[in-house]
């Protein structure tokens, strides 16, 4: 990973990520990897990569360290299909790291080919409980966002559901994440969707609306926008 560092990147994805005084990133430090790189890094070293590599990367100061670290545990875990052993060794790892787990990037390439998959016929209380009570606002949205897998399996009540439990969060990357989620949901069922929002558009902050309803054909789109 630090053969591919391009300090000509550094600033704009410091900017991106917003790691300014105050902001949600807030002292976090880059290589400049965009994330392509990362992954052709991953694919060639994961197999030779063990917990111990897994620990030194997890807990980098530098964000595209801890992100290789995320996508070699899932390509670990994705391969361990028949060794639930391991699998249990990768989510545990996994839900002992968050505090490292701190920008949307990083919760959103891992939480749902991880947690998504493992819950996926298993009680699903752990997210819910990460939405309600999570420590910070990432682990509150890997409540939310591992709801993927489920939606892709055509299981859209715990997105609902989960975004009840989120529905009047402070924070915009709450938002934006409940209003991609339910977005994805209404693909796979529009009508529950609409019935979803119909009684709660009001109440709803208008960035999570708007991106629920962004797929939606424009006449409709301003129907549910209007409140």
């Amino acid at each position: 990973m630090f053969s591919h560092a391009d300090p000509s990147q550094v600033e704009g994805l410091m900017r991106f990520f917003k790691t300014g005084p105050g902001q949600y990133g807030e002292g976090d430090k880059f290589l400049g990897i965009k994330v392509p790189v990362t992954r052709e890094v991953v694919k060639r070293c994961w197999r030779e990569t063990g917990f111990p590599e897994l620990e030194e990367c997890i807990t980098s100061g530098y964000h595209e360290i801890r992100l290789s670290a995320l996508l070699t545990l899932v390509q670990i875990f994705s391969h361990a299909k028949k060794d639930e052993e391991l699998q249990k060794k990768c989510i545990d790892f996994y839900l002992a790291h968050t505090s490292y787990i701190n920008n949307w990037d990083l919760v959103d390439l891992s939480c749902y080919p991880l947690l998504g998959e493992w819950l996926l016929d298993k009680d699903r209380s752990l997210l819910y409980e990460l939405a309600r009570n999570g420590k910070t606002l990432w682990e509150q949205r890997i409540g939310i966002v591992s709801t993927m897998t489920f939606i892709r399996h055509g299981q859209t009540a715990d997105t609902f559901a989960i975004a009840d439990i989120l529905l009047h969060h402070p924070h915009d990357l709450i938002h934006k994440a409940v209003g991609w989620l339910l977005r994805e949901a209404g693909k796979r069922d529009e009508a529950a969707l609409v019935a979803y929002l119909e009684p709660r558009k009001a109440g709803m902050p208008r960035t999570m609306l708007r991106y629920a309803v962004e797929k939606f054909p424009e006449e409709e789109r301003k129907k549910l926008m209007t409140i």
